[in-house]
């Protein structure tokens, strides 16, 4: 079983990559691989509708989207973190996630995920519903904790302080690591992901 944590940061030693870390520690205690996606610094280009995906299956602009992808069959779970900017999260981890669900579609659906944001003092909750978002549109269980997977601080160190921050971010891994197992267990047993009906698109006028 392997977990991926994008880290939406463009700090790869940050605030984000601390509360990630945690999440990673306490799958790996719990014998689930895991491994932390530094999408970096530089601009995610967002998706412009040219639709060219649904015809190949890949994304027309061939970035870290794309290399996701391609390894969506060894990937178990997902764990999005972001910092907070402006009480939402960053534009690079909403330009490659908008993109990436829309690549992959029907692929993630069963696999378990779950949101983490990082902010100072407010905007958290914010973040948290919107990138919470892209999961349940995709027919992807959410891992919950204890309290919604916030962290506080300034720098890496002030949320290493963050105890309740920290300790959340412990139980979102313990309880990712436990539903992976269960859905392995179910599998075993003949228990396999519903089969969904075809997706009907519908809007306002008819």
């Amino acid at each position: 079983m392997k977990v991926v944590l994008i880290n939406g940061s463009p700090h790869p030693k940050g605030c984000t990559y601390t509360a990630l870390k945690e999440v990673a520690d306490a799958l790996e205690r719990n014998g689930v691989e895991s491994e932390i996606l530094q999408l970096g610094a530089r601009g995610v280009p967002g998706c412009i509708g040219c639709y060219s995906c649904q015809k190949t299956g890949r994304c027309a602009m061939d970035d870290q989207v794309n290399r996701l992808v391609e390894r969506l069959d060894e990937i178990d779970g997902l764990v999005i973190g972001s910092p907070v900017y402006y009480s939402g999260p960053t534009g690079q981890i909403m330009s490659f996630m908008d993109r990436f669900c829309f690549v992959a579609g029907s692929r993630l659906w069963g696999k378990p995920a779950a949101a983490v944001v990082s902010c100072r003092r407010g905007g958290a909750t914010a973040s948290f519903q919107q990138l919470n978002q892209f999961f349940t549109m995709n027919n992807m269980p959410v891992v919950s904790s204890q309290y919604w997977n916030q962290v506080h601080g300034f720098t890496p160190d002030d949320v290493r302080q963050d105890l309740e921050g920290m300790q959340t971010m412990r139980t979102l891994g313990n309880n990712m690591a436990w539903l992976l197992k269960c859905i392995e267990l179910g599998k075993k047993h003949g228990i396999m992901y519903p089969e969904n009906e075809p997706v009907v698109l519908t809007h306002f006028i008819r």
